[in-house]
């Protein structure tokens, strides 16, 4: 199968063939903001300093080091996702706000999301946790970095990345969610799981 490399700055009509469950590569440019950038613009009302208008996120908290000799540069040593969910209450403000087109973390996210997605026409993709050198040798160059003042964790670190992944869709344009879906599925199976087992260990009941 050919793989599906999408490149910043994406249009709505960019994504509307992406669906949950596929697997896409990202080029162009991504800058890491999480918990602490997302309370600053949705909670505080301040102006986010890095234009993501169709461009892409990354919930991650990375290790950056200086690069000797250089003035005022570093590169990218370790940036694994870290968890989405903990920008639920404030995703589909964001994608409001910023007009962001790809936002990327680890593990599922909510409802709201979902709606934000739909409406802003952006997606959610899951990198894959533990992989967070091999994130790192995806980003070509840190070109920027914004809000210092927080520290390394949260600064918004503006990377420019080459076929980045692989990233599971986990919620489309459509507001499919594929955690969601699968959760039904899960259950399903325990349940059929646990009525089985019932019929031959009845105290487990």
């Amino acid at each position: 199968m050919e793989k599906k490399v999408l490149t910043t700055p994406l249009r709505a009509e960019d994504l509307e063939d992406i669906h949950a469950g596929d697997i896409i590569y990202l080029s162009g440019h991504i800058v890491t903001c999480r918990d602490v950038a997302h309370r600053r613009l949705i909670e505080e009302g301040r102006k986010l300093p890095v234009d993501v208008g169709g461009g892409a996120i990354f919930h991650a908290g990375p290790i950056v080091r200086p690069i000797p000799g250089s003035d005022d540069r570093f590169e990218m040593v370790s940036v694994g996702p870290t968890t989405s969910m903990r920008m639920e209450k404030f995703e589909k403000e964001f994608i409001e706000e910023t007009g962001v087109r790809v936002i990327v973390g680890k593990g599922g996210m909510g409802e709201k999301t979902m709606e934000g997605c739909r409406e802003g026409k952006a997606i959610h993709c899951v990198f894959p946790a533990g992989c967070a050198v091999v994130a790192a040798t995806c980003v070509e160059e840190i070109e920027d970095a914004q809000w210092r003042d927080l520290g390394m964790p949260e600064t918004l670190w503006v990377c420019r990345i080459k076929e980045f992944g692989p990233l599971i869709v986990s919620i489309d344009t459509h507001g499919r969610n594929l955690f969601e879906e699968n959760k039904v599925v899960f259950n399903q199976r325990k349940d059929e799981a646990v009525e089985e087992i019932n019929r031959h260990v009845s105290f487990i009941k």
